[in-house]
């Protein structure tokens, strides 16, 4: 082993650098370092504090002592930007209530039950407080659900930003813990049986006897006893079957129906079972029937109130439809589409209202679809899906923004609740009355609405390289733009994106976003291939072989900026984190021409060894398996540590990594690091390259003060390099 030996002038910390060169099948692949994949090893850990020692370095000549982006002052406006907090859409149980609320100053949302108080009025009591369970924050909250009667709750929790959720069951009415902790619960459903007695959950088999590199799979469908022994759990379902498969459990109102799906990994197909538990065997041993199984095509299912199973796919409808079907008859031929697919927008969500108690027949169906990534809610006639004629067949929603979930009560009634935002306004509960066609604000977060800036959003078209139609939404301080929405001078912009595994990047509130366009800066957020916001063909025309089209949709949405008079490349900063990271490093990578600087959060960018790490073998339906010559070779085409070369002008890089990853490995960003600070013929002054690391914090969920200290340091970045940092006017 050798380690670089940086010219006299660079302050990049020397890299232990090989000529490793692989021969994977045929193919010469080189990987000069190797070496820092090891997170233990001495060379690594020694590598890793000096870039430390650099990125402190360069915050304390760099960050500005006044201004909007010095740290007090930006961390302030953070906090007041997110100083309302969050309150989520209710789940109800009877009389109770249980939401998911955060105040603006509390450093993780709390779970909170609310319930009549004996007197005609409401109680309501906090349930499960993360920073309660773990005072310094690192503990968080992945995921809740109450029984069918509301008098216990399931909780997972999870430590250190691990992910791997530990399980508990507490009574609501004391607050006691009753069960737990279960172990090795990551990404668990839970599905609760009548009476509170029993729940389906999903956890992995036990490690010993697995190999290392499965011992994080596995799953497995269990029937678990509230206060037994989860030892004693009966293994109900995934025998067999792939081990990378997540699985998805749920029980009907009645409890008649048992209901599991199965996705092989992130693959966007879905196989799913239904079991009648009023059959002999019951619970104990249920006999499942096909669904739907190995087809192409995602598949979500639900029994109603009125004894329908319904049927949420793709199948034959790439941007979604719903079908109806008898659950004892459930196969795809017996099917009968009740909403057939919109030419142009996506079928998100759907919700059925009747009259509530024993009127099961539903007499509304409400339909939530994303058109262009802008939502949209539609009333329908529950037997035929004819929409409602005029005014009676839409919801009004309060703008051109995003609508999230919409819930109703597990015993009926005629009220529809549904999260709304965009990006100028906070989340905000509001309720549907299908009696009278109303809609209002049911519940607002519980802080205070920040004041904010005269901000204009627009969306713009944009002709990729194959002539494809791509949109982005573009956001600037309305007295940065002319009447016609025309920016009126070239301003320090970021671009954003993600392009990946069908999420879709809607309107929503962001705090950075706003204290960007506050300081006179323009974000664009840009809905690229590979995401979901077009459909599942839009999914796959930026996935596996397709995946470079992701990227030359970001490339002609930067060009577009540029020419319509939005930014310049010494203006232009690109941001993303996960698969976004992977974006931003293929950005960088190929179009180093186009970008003053870049923020690499969380990346994917070894794209060879990418399923060796983490839970990369999961993704191979979304990239490639290396393991294949031919998708090799896609890999290879874009996969930004193979990228480099030696002498090119590489913008600014800012890497921020979290040690407790365990989805995307911190490998990634150290290796594309220091391959970047070796090749880079930019000056290490205006233009570093350079690696934030944090500890105690994962992929996945953190602490308020953590986030805003997270996005205070990427901002200050983007700003000194683009040269927003004095706040232009």
């Amino acid at each position: 082993m050798t380690t670089d030996a940086p010219a006299a002038a660079s302050p990049y910390p020397p890299a232990p650098r090989t000529d490793l060169v692989e021969d994977l099948h045929g193919r010469a692949v080189p990987d000069p370092y190797r070496a820092l994949e090891d997170v233990d090893s001495p060379v690594t850990q020694e590598w890793s504090a000096a870039q430390d020692a650099l990125y402190a370095a360069y915050r304390q000549r760099a960050v500005p002592a006044a201004g909007p982006f010095a740290t007090n002052r930006l961390r302030d406006r953070l906090g007041e930007l997110l100083g309302a907090g969050f309150v989520g859409a209710p789940a109800w149980r009877g009389d109770r209530r249980f939401v998911s609320r955060r105040s603006g100053d509390q450093e993780h949302a709390v779970v909170v039950v609310v319930e009549p108080d004996g007197a005609g009025g409401e109680r309501e009591r906090v349930l499960v407080d993360p920073l309660v369970l773990d005072p310094a924050g690192t503990t968080t909250l992945d995921a809740w659900q109450p029984s069918k009667e509301g008098d216990l709750l399931a909780y997972q929790v999870s430590h250190g930003g691990t992910e791997e959720s530990v399980l508990h069951v507490l009574d609501v009415a004391t607050g006691a813990l009753v069960d737990g902790p279960i172990d090795r619960a990551r990404y668990s459903p839970v599905a609760w049986l009548p009476g509170g007695e029993a729940f389906c959950y999903v956890r992995r088999l036990p490690p010993e006897g697995l190999p290392d590199d499965e011992k994080q799979y596995h799953r497995r469908v269990w029937l678990h006893r509230v206060g037994t022994p989860a030892e004693q759990d009966v293994e109900l379902f995934g025998a067999g079957l792939d081990m990378t498969n997540y699985y998805g459990v749920s029980v009907s109102r009645d409890g008649r129906w048992l209901l599991v799906s199965a996705s092989a990994g992130t693959a966007p197909r879905t196989d799913v079972w239904i079991a009648d538990l009023h059959a002999p065997g019951g619970i104990a041993s249920p006999t499942f029937v096909e669904v739907a199984v190995g087809l192409d095509a995602e598949v979500a299912a639900w029994v109603g109130r009125d004894g329908r199973l319904y049927v949420h796919t793709d199948l034959d409808a790439p941007r979604g439809r719903l079908a109806v079907t008898d659950p004892a008859a459930p196969g795809v031929a017996s099917w009968t589409t009740l909403l057939p697919e919109d030419p142009e927008a996506v079928l998100e969500d759907v919700a059925l209202v009747d009259d509530g108690g024993d009127a099961t027949t539903p007499t509304h169906l409400l339909a939530s679809w994303r058109r262009h990534a802008v939502s949209e809610v539609t009333v329908h006639d529950p037997v035929t899906g004819a929409r409602r004629a005029g005014d009676a067949g839409v919801v009004p929603l309060p703008g051109l923004g995003s609508v999230s979930g919409l819930v109703t009560r597990p015993d009926g009634g005629t009220s529809v609740w549904f999260s709304y935002t965009d990006h100028v306004t906070v989340p905000h509960v509001h309720r549907y009355d299908a009696t009278t066609g109303a809609v209002e604000v049911w519940a607002s977060p519980p802080g205070q609405v920040p004041d904010l800036p005269a901000v204009r959003t627009q969306q713009v078209e944009v002709t990729s390289a194959d002539g494809t139609t791509v949109r982005a939404f573009v956001l600037a301080r309305a007295d940065r733009v002319d009447a016609d929405g025309r920016p009126l001078a070239p301003a320090p912009t970021v671009l954003y994106g993600y392009g990946g595994f069908q999420v879709s990047l809607d309107p929503a509130y962001s705090a950075s976003t706003l204290a960007w366009v506050e300081a006179g800066g323009v974000y664009v957020v840009a809905n690229l291939r590979g995401g979901g916001e077009e459909g599942e063909q839009w999914h796959r025309d930026g996935m596996r072989g397709a995946k470079q089209h992701v990227f030359d949709d970001f490339h002609a949405v930067a060009e577009h900026l540029v020419a319509a008079g939005w930014t310049t490349p010494a203006q232009l900063a690109c941001w993303g984190g996960s698969n976004g990271g992977l974006l931003v490093g293929a950005a960088v990578t190929q179009r180093p021409d186009l970008w003053a600087a870049a923020v690499c959060s969380a990346p994917l960018l070894d794209m060879v060894r990418y399923q060796r790490f983490g839970l990369g073998v999961t993704w191979t339906e979304e990239y490639g398996d290396a393991g294949v010559p031919e998708e090799l070779d896609w890999l290879l085409g874009y996969s930004p540590y193979h990228r480099v070369v030696e002498g090119t002008a590489y913008p600014a890089v800012l890497f921020t990594v979290f040690e407790g990853d365990t989805r995307v490995d911190p490998l990634h960003a150290r290796k594309l690091a220091a391959a970047l600070q070796h090749a880079t013929s930019s000056d290490p002054a205006t233009r570093p390259v350079l690696v934030r690391r944090e500890t105690g914090v994962g992929h996945g969920g953190r602490s308020l003060s953590r986030t805003i200290a997270l996005s205070v340091e990427q901002l200050q970045f983007v700003a000194d390099r683009t040269g927003l940092a004095g706040g232009a006017a």
